[in-house]
């Protein structure tokens, strides 16, 4: 067979990096879709990580577009030479009436629903929000749309810890960090161990 000389191919891996800090981050609450800025620290921690991917020949960078994950992206931007494109799809898991709530108070106000949540259950709805299940189907929905629309570019996407724990369950990541992705991964089944699932975050 062939091979088409015009056409480039579909990108292997992708990297996926945690918004820096958020001001609700700093004071442990959490976020779901809620839209606060960087916190100071968040800041500094965008400019590192402009610094930190300059050696990683990205072409494309991506963000969800609530405001922590925009900031990040268009800070880090800058030091690489390369505009933040925006794409909704990438947003945090939506825990409804969680956001803004410390966690103790969220285990106190809705017992069971939480430890469902905790527990790694799919199809609990956060906060009578999104469960894991809809945010996994969007996420994948919208990485392979950049795959597609990207074809043969070095892609990063900022984005949320919820997202990324529904690619890598169980990852721990900290704000401004980035894993690699194997692309291949998106189209097997999720699974989540116990814990918070980082959802709000």
């Amino acid at each position: 067979m062939r091979t088409n000389p015009y056409s480039s191919p579909l990108m292997d891996t992708l990297l996926c990096i945690r918004h820096a800090e958020s001001t609700m981050n700093a004071v442990g609450l959490w976020q779901g879709q809620a839209n606060p800025p960087l916190s100071e620290e968040g800041r500094e921690q965008a400019q590192v990580l402009g610094k930190r991917l300059a050696g990683e020949s990205l072409s494309v960078l991506v963000a969800s577009d609530l405001r922590r994950a925009r900031e990040t992206a268009e800070i880090a931007g800058r030091h690489l030479g390369i505009a933040t494109r925006v794409e909704p799809g990438l947003r945090e898991l939506d825990v409804g009436e969680w956001s803004g709530l410390a966690r103790d108070e969220i285990a106190r106000r809705w017992p069971e629903d939480f430890a469902r949540f905790r527990s790694g259950d799919l199809d609990v709805r956060a906060g009578r929000g999104e469960t894991r299940r809809e945010l996994r189907a969007r996420v994948v929905a919208a990485l392979n749309s950049l795959q597609r629309s990207y074809r043969g570019e070095q892609i990063a996407v900022v984005t949320h810890l919820g997202v990324i724990r529904t690619l890598a369950p169980g990852i721990q990541i900290m704000n401004a960090e980035w894993f690699r992705l194997d692309m291949a991964t998106l189209a097997g089944s999720s699974s989540f161990p116990p814990g918070d699932g980082g959802a709000a975050k």
